[in-house]
């Protein structure tokens, strides 16, 4: 038979040998069974309040990114711009193909490997071991050209294992670049609220200051009549100075605001100029979208990262209870040699071997036994850590849902107090016209107002923010992009 036959002959037999006689040893993984809380209804504790328009459906979500469902095209445009230019993100997909990479090499690892190799040696002949005296030791060059082929029939299943773990981990890393997209949309987003909340502050402050500027006006006019005390106008200045030092502390965490804005996007503050935003431009979605917990679980990206790595951490229990048992590599080699390069094919020329090697552990010291032992005690740590994820996610919710409720009764409540400012306003003005009302009291009654109006403004970009991180917790419609690619 000729050698390449031969050799092809051998290769196929060493193939089937490893086709009959591979299983898989461990645990096949499960999908956890239903987290506490998993099964529940809703979200809220015995005694929560209740947030108004919350819907809970079994898979609700907004149509389209959910940072669009507050009618901003500034806000829309931040977004967009953070998620192409940050780094965080950057960082994040890299990471992801760094996992994907290390899975496509451990693929790679269970397959036939295939070496070629090539030299030329010199060598020299001592013609005296020969027998031969008196005459000189000639050098002749040596020219081979071959290959080997190794294959591990992984009879076990240690290699299938360690790959099964490897894709296990580019399945984290990739739930974790969704975590990363949510997060980084949901703080540009709560940002913006934080923008538009100390914009309308500082606008109200300013309201207030102009305010004083009347008063002071109308205090010199009523000086001017002799109807007011000298000292009013300096108390009327000392009320202005005190309202001026307000606007000092909220200017500076509105540029704190911006320039972190500006840091998500992953732009330098001289180079990029974060949106003004204005709260009354806002708007509230009349519904909030809430998915049932038994959704979330399968949602939210944080919690299928963590069921990945008990996925990893499962898989790694086979490759501990595999690397107890005997491992077989078949080697096949194949070289071309000869003095001459141009006889370097000819059938004399070649030489070929078949191997296998059996390695067997029989004496560690209990090391593979304990590393057995590690890997299940991993896997247990692992699904503690999963319940935790999902515990955290629900526990979450119930607290955004009931800011969510706090909110909508704090804005009550201002709604009603903002109404009697502006009743006394008016009672005071019309008194004040008519005499029955003294100037301090209708600037107490104006300034009563101003407070209400600020407060107003507060509890409103607080239930903004407290929506963002509703979506946030949600994982609302986080990955649009990756669901229509799906759809396609």
């Amino acid at each position: 038979m000729p050698l390449s036959n031969r050799f092809r002959l051998a290769l196929a037999g060493a193939s089937a040998l490893a086709l009959a006689a591979c299983q898989t040893v461990g645990p096949e993984f499960q999908h956890p069974a239903d987290p506490k809380g998993a099964k529940a209804a809703g979200y809220a504790m015995a005694g929560d309040p209740i947030a108004a328009g919350v819907s809970l459906s079994p898979d609700s979500r907004p149509a389209g990114p959910w940072w669009e469902a507050f009618g901003s095209p500034e806000l829309n445009e931040a977004v967009r711009t953070a998620l192409a230019d940050s780094p965080t993100l950057a960082a994040a997909n890299a990471t992801l193909e760094r996992a994907q990479a290390e899975a496509r090499a451990a693929k790679g690892d269970q397959q036939v490997k295939v070496d070629a190799t090539g030299s030329v040696q010199k060598e020299r002949i001592n013609t005296q071991a020969f027998g031969f005296t008196g005459f000189p030791s000639p050098t002749i060059p040596l020219y081979s050209i071959g290959g080997n082929v190794t294959y591990d029939l992984d009879l076990f299943g240690g290699k299938r294992r360690v790959t099964e773990a490897a894709r296990a981990r580019a399945e984290a890393a990739a739930r974790q670049a969704d975590a990363a997209y949510l997060t980084l949309s949901s703080n540009v987003a709560a940002q913006a609220m934080k923008i538009a909340g100390l914009r309308a502050e500082i606008a109200q402050v300013e309201q207030i200051v102009a305010d004083d500027n009347r008063f002071i006006d109308m205090v010199r006019r009523a000086q001017a009549l002799g109807g007011e005390a000298l000292t009013a106008a300096n108390n009327a200045l000392a009320l202005r100075a005190e309202d001026q030092a307000m606007l000092p502390p909220l200017q500076r965490q509105l540029a704190e605001a911006r320039h972190q804005m500006a840091l998500l996007a992953g732009k330098s503050p001289a180079e990029w100029t974060a949106p003004d935003i204005d709260l009354d431009r806002l708007r509230a979605p009349a519904t909030l979208p809430v998915s049932l917990p038994s959704t979330l679980v399968r949602t939210r990206p944080d919690i299928q990262e963590s069921e990945a790595e008990l996925h990893a951490a499962t898989a790694q229990i086979g490759v501990a209870i595999a690397n107890q048992y005997p491992d077989i590599k078949l080697t096949a080699n194949l070289t071309q040699s000869a003095i001459h390069p141009e006889d370097l094919f000819n059938y004399s020329s070649a030489g070929w071997n078949l191997l296998s090697g059996v390695t067997a552990p029989i004496l560690n010291g209990g090391k593979l036994k304990a590393q057995q032992r590690a890997a299940e005690a991993e896997a247990r740590a692992a699904l503690a850590r999963y319940q935790q994820t999902v515990l955290r996610a629900f526990v979450q919710v119930s607290d955004v849902l009931s800011d969510l409720a706090t909110d909508d009764k704090a804005i009550a409540n201002q709604t009603q107090t903002l109404g009697l400012a502006q009743a006394n306003v008016r009672d005071y003005e019309n008194g004040y016209r008519l005499g029955g009302t003294t100037l301090y009291q209708l600037v107490d009654a104006q300034r009563t107002l101003s407070r209400a109006r600020r407060a107003m403004v507060t509890a409103q970009a607080q239930r903004y923010s407290d929506l963002v991180q509703l979506y946030a917790a949600t994982a609302a419609a986080y990955r649009p992009d990756r669901e229509q690619q799906a759809a396609n």
